[in-house]
């Protein structure tokens, strides 16, 4: 099988076009001689002919341009690489895998791919939905490039795996079930729902962030129904069966349950997007990074 030179059929396409042997050189900023034997030597991969005298000038014989036909399906090709490679480059095409908790899916990662397709439709984003903790051993693994996690189960910032980034603070609000004696109360404190049954999970992330915000605000929460979900919390709560901390992020209107924001105590749970250090670099990432933080930006202003 030859083995075909792209510069010397790029030279060939090019004394095609200019003419003479001359005229193509200059136009490749070569010298005459320098054309003429990259063409010879292109002849003897081949093995036939390429070139023949007619006159004080050479033409392309019926071979050449049987060449040149095969050789400028291998130019649009290149052409399109060179264009693909550039784009890749700037981040606008590339596969993202992301790993997101439940909540920032619909919150954080749904709006952002929307974005993407606006202003870089080439960047693919194939999401994974994990528990905040899970979202790191998948990143650390390689099976996500990008993991959405709450900065309570995240690594240590100085964690040299991984560059983290902070995206948003989401406030909790408190669940109340609709005609509670506290539902219109102004300024509602923490401290004053002590008394209450508490709906949370039994362990996890969210079991953490209820007891320690609870036991900032003065106490310990009983736990009166343990569950994970938040359709489940929700329901339980507007059953009248007990109250729960909501981040707003996760928070859906049910006629029986009303939400209370807290005063000057808010707590907020802090939600933070990783990669391995140094993924920041690939353009893809950083574009569905940029999305991020802009959905992030634009979520937290409207709350």
């Amino acid at each position: 099988m030859v083995e075909w030179d792209i510069r010397k059929l790029q030279i060939l396409r090019t004394l095609r076009e200019r003419g003479t042997v001359t005229a193509t050189a200059e136009a490749l900023r070569m010298t005459p001689s320098a054309v003429s034997q990259q063409l010879t030597n292109l002849a003897k991969q081949v093995g036939v002919p390429l070139l023949e005298a007619q006159g004080r000038r050479v033409r392309l014989t019926d071979a050449a341009r049987l060449v040149l036909r095969h050789a400028e399906a291998v130019f649009e090709q290149l052409e399109r690489a060179d264009a693909e490679l550039a784009a890749y480059r700037h981040g606008e095409v590339g596969e993202v895998r992301v790993g997101a908790f439940s909540t920032a899916v619909p919150a954080l990662v749904v709006p952002a791919v929307r974005a993407l397709r606006q202003t870089a439709p080439g960047v693919v984003v194939r999401v994974r939905e994990a528990e905040a903790g899970e979202a790191y051993e998948l990143l650390a693994a390689g099976e996500v490039d990008l993991a959405l996690s709450l900065a309570a189960q995240a690594p240590a910032v100085g964690d040299a795996r991984f560059t983290r980034v902070e995206l948003l603070a989401d406030p909790l609000d408190v669940a109340l079930p609709k005609g509670h004696a506290r539902a219109a109360v102004p300024e509602l404190r923490l401290a004053d729902l002590a008394g209450e049954d508490w709906i949370f999970g039994g362990s996890g992330p969210w079991s953490d962030i209820t007891r320690g915000a609870c036991e900032a605000a003065g106490f310990s929460p009983r736990q009166g129904h343990s569950a994970a979900g938040w359709t489940a919390i929700l329901a339980m709560v507007e059953a009248g069966m007990g109250v729960a901390l909501v981040p707003r992020m996760a928070a859906v209107a049910r006629d029986g349950v009303v939400m209370r924001e807290l005063g000057e105590e808010r707590p907020a749970r802090h939600v933070v997007a990783a990669v391995r250090k140094g993924g920041e670099d690939a353009p893809a990432v950083g574009r569905v990074l940029a999305a991020l933080r802009e959905g992030a930006s634009g979520l937290s202003a409207r709350t």
